[in-house]
């Protein structure tokens, strides 16, 4: 929209123009007709008859997203990406405008529209989750400020379908058992939303309390990696769903070799089938082995019950380093 004038003024989505493909972000306008993210093209087009689909330009995005990290380094250091678009900033000792956290995210947005001739929004607030749910809140260009003082209040009456982590099925979920706000989360307790979402109980607890006390991640370990492929046609038998991770599984094998010092625990595959329901089956692994995902594409493929396939992935999952090296500290002193 910002390079294209004749963009702008009507439901614009980025992604492939085949009748297999799926969005990967659409425009405001194109949003008032129901079109989203992630939705498959053609289900995009019965929305929205007038969508413009157009390709993706990632040389374009890497550049522009490169300027935006250089323009956050002028005010701090500690930044932990979250995408190309977007990063959490801890301002703690930003020295600019007297420390004011809000007028430090006015002059970022500020200097990516001037140099960048692109909006921004910010959410400032005591914590990352805070933060996140508020950058949220003034879209498309806008500033949300969260202060330590109104943290309870704006929790309160969160709708928890706007906490990351919560699905669509995980709100239906907790609806059914009286719970809508994160008020209804404070008035429960721990023990009481383990038997409804098992270890996300205590994360869930303590953010309708609006605690978060994760520090910024400033280098990211990769902790997976991946490939998968969306198919022209649906495959209706085991045999050519295998001659699909043949394809694959040598890609995934480049791929990882140009990842460093990780190592490996464990492989998974995943289909998505015709109704766009999906499944995932992993195992352990110290290494990425072909005939292991030939093993999990059979248990997989139990489950297609008559379905068709429209997309067959590969993943593999890396050891937690700080784990690892917490658990060899631990040996050692159990050694000594």
């Amino acid at each position: 929209m910002r390079d294209f004038p004749e963009y702008r003024d009507i439901p614009l989505a980025v992604g492939g123009d085949g009748p297999r493909s799926v969005l990967c972000t659409c425009n405001y306008q194109a949003r008032k007709f129901g079109v989203r993210s992630a939705m498959p093209a053609i289900k995009a087009k019965q929305l929205c008859p007038d969508l413009t689909i157009v390709n993706g330009r990632m040389a374009v995005y890497k550049e522009v997203s490169t300027h935006i990290r250089s323009i956050f380094a002028r005010y701090t250091d500690l930044i932990e990406p979250l995408s190309l678009d977007e990063a959490y900033l801890d301002v703690t000792d930003c020295k600019a405008f007297e420390g004011s956290a809000t007028l430090i995210a006015e002059q970022i947005r500020a200097d990516i529209f001037n140099e960048l001739n692109l909006t921004a929004s910010a959410g400032v607030a005591p914590n990352k989750f805070i933060a996140k749910i508020a950058s949220d809140e003034n879209k498309p260009n806008g500033q949300c400020v969260i202060s330590p003082d109104k943290v309870t209040h704006f929790v309160e009456t969160l709708s928890l379908k706007k906490i990351p982590g919560i699905g669509p099925k995980t709100f239906q979920k907790l609806q059914s058992f009286g719970y809508s706000t994160c008020a209804d989360i404070r008035a429960s307790s721990i023990a009481n939303l383990t038997t409804i979402v098992g270890k996300f109980a205590t994360s869930l607890y303590q953010k309708a309390h609006g605690i978060d006390n994760r520090a910024l991640e400033v280098s990211r370990q990769r902790k997976s990696l991946a490939i998968e492929t969306t198919l022209a046609k649906d495959i209706f038998n085991e045999s050519d769903c295998l001659a699909v991770v043949e394809k694959l599984y040598p890609k995934l094998l480049q791929r990882l070799g140009k990842v460093e010092n990780r190592r490996v625990v464990k492989q998974g595959i995943k289909l998505k089938f015709n109704d766009f329901n999906q499944t995932t089956v992993e195992q352990q692994s110290i290494a990425a082995n072909q005939d292991a995902f030939i093993d999990l594409l059979s248990k997989a493929y139990e489950r297609a019950k008559g379905r068709g396939v429209r997309l067959v992935g590969l993943t593999l999952g890396f050891a937690d380093e700080d784990t690892e090296e917490q658990a060899f500290q631990e040996r050692q002193l159990s050694l000594l």
